[in-house]
């Protein structure tokens, strides 16, 4: 099966605690919001970009430097960091169409074209078997929930930890679905989801400080990188 008419969002909220205007604060010479947009530019399978933001400086950027892509007014009684996204995305899918939707965020700057079209293929490889697809990191390292219990390992047999059977995060750098599924389910991860892994270093998520600092310097590095290529 191919999956056509791909809208992607991008929600930014124009505050943000831990790292304070961290979604138009300049990482690597340009505002965190314009990696993601430049990737998703040149993703193939993409037909539209929509961004939902409350940011008037969000909003004049992608005015002055991004007219190709749609900007969502986030309503005043949704702007609240505790609004559910499944909530916000339902909205959002609301006021524009597609056959599939898919969500990133501006905070995995280092997320690449070309995994988000492998995402893609692979769902569409898999559908129906699966309904809707996220990205996960692969988690190799001895984990321990709140009460001191080992979750992952037996602490009496040390053994490597590349030889430890995996874990995986759900890492928010893409998820795909229909807006059935998500009115159905009331979630962006549908019934039966596919699991879609993303190597670590694309799926650097920013959310305090030392993230936004090393995907600074990841980010200099790989156009530092670039230059000595051409």
């Amino acid at each position: 099966m191919s999956i056509d008419h791909v809208v992607a969002f991008v929600p930014m909220r124009h505050v943000s605690v831990r790292v304070p205007g961290k979604n138009y604060r300049l990482i690597a010479g340009k505002p965190l919001y314009a990696h993601i947009l430049d990737t998703l530019l040149v993703v193939p399978e993409v037909s539209q970009i929509v961004v939902d933001t409350d940011s008037p400086v969000i909003l004049e950027g992608l005015e002055k430097h991004y007219p190709m892509v749609k900007a969502v007014l986030r309503p005043e009684h949704m702007r609240a960091d505790t609004v559910p996204m499944n909530d916000v995305l339902l909205y959002d899918t609301s006021l524009v169409e597609a056959d599939w939707y898919l969500q990133t965020h501006s905070t995995n700057p280092l997320l690449k074209a070309e995994t988000i079209s492998r995402a893609i293929r692979a769902l569409a490889e898999d559908h129906p078997a699966h309904d809707t697809l996220f990205g996960v990191t692969r988690l190799q390292t001895r984990l321990w929930d709140e009460r001191n219990r080992p979750i992952n390992h037996n602490p009496a047999e040390l053994i490597r930890t590349q030889d430890l059977p995996p874990v995986f995060e759900d890492n928010s750098c893409i998820y795909l679905f229909q807006r059935q599924a998500l009115i159905e389910h009331g979630t962006r991860l549908g019934a039966r989801p596919l699991m879609f892994e993303i190597p670590a270093a694309e799926a650097v998520d920013i959310d305090d400080e030392l993230d936004f600092t090393v995907a600074g310097l990841m980010l200099e590095a790989q156009n530092q990188a670039k230059k000595d290529k051409a």
